[in-house]
């Protein structure tokens, strides 16, 4: 039969190739492009963290930086692609195939090279979805990692953000392949080890922290009248009616006014301890002031967030910390707790069409999706009931005989009818449709899926898919909070008229909510400066956020 072992015989080849430029598993940092150059060989595949914030910012550096002539048409896969070196390993021929998940950054650049020809594309994922094929046929060769801290073992502290490196380490260090880790310190013991020093190879101090995006904050100076009324019919079109205590909010303005709304709006309302309770979710700054008002009972985040660590450490009965008082991210874990434990996903998008198909593809942007379709979609695997998804499952199917009746996750698409430089949010055709044309990809990279959304908010009021009963019906409740866009212009207004008697379509005045009433006097915070006071001066915001 031959040999069983030849990943463990390459393996062995690499580590002393690169055991040549170490002390134990201490490299130089000087030496970082020469290890690369060791150890990783052409058409590798190679996982480079890339994560949705953390960054190994100085491995991507060395990375771009080997000879083209010695290391050359990689296979990258890793889940975000955020920083310039990521994509200049792709000019320089480095790098030629690209499986990933995210790449908000770089959005408008990585378009022009998919369109150009620089990057082969592998596929457009979701975080579970790239994890997965981690350990079924995009197993790594090499992975480069970063962690806060490590001892001379090389075990690992990740701090707060250890959010995809155990995937990543777990994948790799198990099939034969090699883990090299970027830490700030060579520490005699590690505050608790986050990742066992016996899969990690080689370590190099890189004399500062890695780079961490502050992805998730949101200045609630900049949060709209219009973003405050689509968040007041959300919580009272949605979140009271199915009682929705377990879910998670997507990025954006949108769900951060509904976030600041919850001490306020949703108080008078008399929903405390009734709806958003427990959450999947980074720590987002704007939800300071709905866990000070005793709103939220627990969170568990994919990663952690810029400021956040001294506000998070103090308040242990909400967040997942260690004795060590620093937050334990995971975004497999929080991914999972999404798809199968929450009731409601809730976030927005730059695209929907007709049939409520939503993406964040555009002809100039390709931003991935990242963790939205896994939030958002119908997990068919769950088995436990619980009464938003039971009550959203029977809106959907009537009929069913209800032992046997599938219940249904809500899926929420929130935000204004026209976007950022006034582009319409609705469309007749997808431009991920017209990307997967351009580049004759078998898939197009749809975010959500139509029959996975159960409900579109936008300031005309929120459309309930799951009563529409055929396509017609779903095209018109979508026409019918399209607003002044084209799509919305093209509603037959009688069947839109007749679908609000039914209460699939509820305007404003149908919720009881008053237009008028959508004034930034209701935010429970109306600025950076207002969450610090909230958080007793725990939170820290980054620099570019304080402008007192």
């Amino acid at each position: 039969m031959g040999h069983w072992d030849a990943g463990r015989a390459a393996q062995s080849e690499r580590l002393a190739a690169g055991a040549a430029l170490a002390k134990d598993k201490a490299v130089p940092r000087d030496h970082a492009v020469a290890l690369l150059e060791a150890v990783i060989r052409p058409f590798d595949r190679v996982c480079l963290e890339g994560d949705n914030q953390k960054q190994a910012d100085l491995l991507a550096a060395a990375l771009a930086g080997v000879d083209p002539g010695k290391i050359h048409d990689l296979h990258m896969v890793q889940s975000g692609v955020v920083l310039p070196e990521h994509l200049d390993v792709f000019e320089s021929g480095v790098a030629r195939r690209l499986d990933y998940a995210y790449s908000g950054p770089q959005a408008g650049r990585i378009a022009k090279m998919l369109f150009g020809g620089k990057i082969e594309l592998g596929a457009v994922h979701t975080y579970l979805e790239l994890f997965a094929r981690y350990f079924i046929d995009l197993t790594p060769n090499v992975a480069l990692i970063a962690a806060v801290s490590a001892d001379r073992d090389g075990n690992l502290y990740t701090g707060p953000n250890t959010e995809d490196t155990p995937t990543v380490v777990e994948a790799t260090a198990f099939k034969s392949g090699v883990v090299i880790a970027q830490v700030g310190a060579i520490v005699d013991k590690v505050p608790r080890v986050d990742i066992p020093g016996d899969r990690v190879h080689f370590i190099i101090d890189a004399g500062k922290p890695f780079y961490v995006e502050p992805l998730f904050t949101r200045d609630p100076g900049a949060i709209t009248e219009t973003q405050i009324l689509t968040a007041m019919l959300a919580i009272k079109g949605i979140y009271a009616p199915y009682g929705v205590k377990r879910l998670n909010h997507g990025i954006g303005f949108n769900t951060a006014a509904i976030e600041l709304l919850l001490p306020t709006f949703a108080e008078r309302l008399g929903l405390k301890g009734k709806i958003a309770t427990r959450f999947a979710l980074n720590p987002h700054p704007t939800l300071i002031p709905a866990i000070e008002s005793g709103w939220v009972e627990q969170i568990h985040c994919f990663g952690s967030e810029v400021g956040m660590d001294g506000y998070i450490e103090a308040r242990s009965d909400i967040f997942f910390t260690g004795p060590d008082g620093s937050l334990r991210s995971n975004r497999a874990f929080c991914q999972t707790a999404g798809l199968y434990a929450c009731d409601m996903f809730i976030g927005s998008t730059l695209q929907i069409d007709l049939n409520g198909n939503s993406s964040t593809v555009t002809t100039l942007r390709i931003a991935g999706f990242g963790g939205a379709p896994n939030m958002g979609s119908d997990a068919r695997g769950r088995r436990h009931p619980s009464e938003p998804w039971l009550k959203a499952g029977q809106e959907a199917d009537p009929d069913g005989a209800p032992a046997l009746r599938r219940g249904r996750k809500l899926v929420v698409q929130i935000g204004e009818t026209f976007g950022e430089g006034n582009a319409p949010t609705f469309v007749e055709k997808l431009d991920a449709i017209a990307l997967a044309e351009k580049l004759k990809l078998d898939l197009a990279p749809v975010m959500i899926y139509a029959d996975d959304v159960s409900h579109i908010v936008t300031e005309e009021g929120v459309a309930n898919l799951l009563l529409c009963r055929d396509r017609d019906e779903r095209e018109q409740a979508v026409r019918g909070v399209a607003g002044y866009t084209e799509v919305g212009r093209g509603r037959d207004r009688k069947m839109v008229e007749r679908l609000r008697e039914r209460g699939v379509i509820k305007r404003p005045e149908d919720l009881g909510v008053g237009v008028l009433d959508a004034d930034r006097s209701l935010l429970a915070a109306r600025s950076i400066k207002d969450l610090v006071r909230w958080s007793g001066g725990l939170y820290k915001p980054p620099s570019k956020f304080r402008n007192w």
